[in-house]
């Protein structure tokens, strides 16, 4: 007797098991897995973008996993977000998660800077005033910097005050890196 109930019950728990299922399908996954790193890199590769999503690739970046970071920076920078095209100009200024890149670097940076990104403005001020991924223009990085320093941005302050001395900003050790290459 004790076995058919527990046979029975059994036989009861599957069956609802399967109706809920059923059940389930057509209002979607109940309890989805939301905030792991994973899904929203999932989420990334469906080109999906978003102010949360985008700002996982800061904690992606910063735990190491650059080539992550770069799928989801990469999407919410062709969408506009300019803080992502920032990280993008990080990740190809210095050949994380992908190949050394200055220029792609000093694109991004240019296209944050046209739209208003104080961040973008001063790197891309950099970039022109060194001639790095971008044909030299000093006056015209000036320009930019000085933009970032009215926007508020500390750092561009800093640079204006220092006479625009570029290792105040950047250590005189990486200057190898922004010699010419001719």
């Amino acid at each position: 007797m004790r076995h058919m109930i527990s046979t029975a019950l059994l036989s009861i728990s599957v069956a609802s098991g399967a109706l809920a299922e059923e059940a389930e399908q057509p209002f979607g996954t109940l309890n989805p897995d939301e905030m792991t790193w994973q899904s929203m890199l999932e989420r990334a590769e469906q080109g999906e973008t978003g102010m949360v999503l985008c700002s996982m690739g800061y904690a992606l970046t910063k735990s190491g996993d650059h080539g992550s970071a770069r799928t989801l920076f990469s999407n919410c920078a062709n969408d506009g977000y300019t803080g992502a095209m920032t990280w993008m100009s990080q990740l190809d200024g210095n050949g994380l998660g992908g190949a050394y890149n200055p220029d792609a670097a000093a694109d991004w940076d240019r296209q944050a800077a046209e739209l208003g990104d104080p961040v973008g403005k001063f790197n891309y001020g950099i970039a022109l005033m060194r001639g790095h991924g971008v044909t030299q223009d000093e006056a015209l990085g000036r320009n930019f910097v000085d933009e970032a320093a009215l926007d508020g941005l500390k750092v561009a302050q800093r640079l204006q005050n220092a006479g625009y001395d570029l290792d105040e900003v950047t250590p005189d050790a990486d200057n190898w890196r922004y010699a010419p290459l001719f």
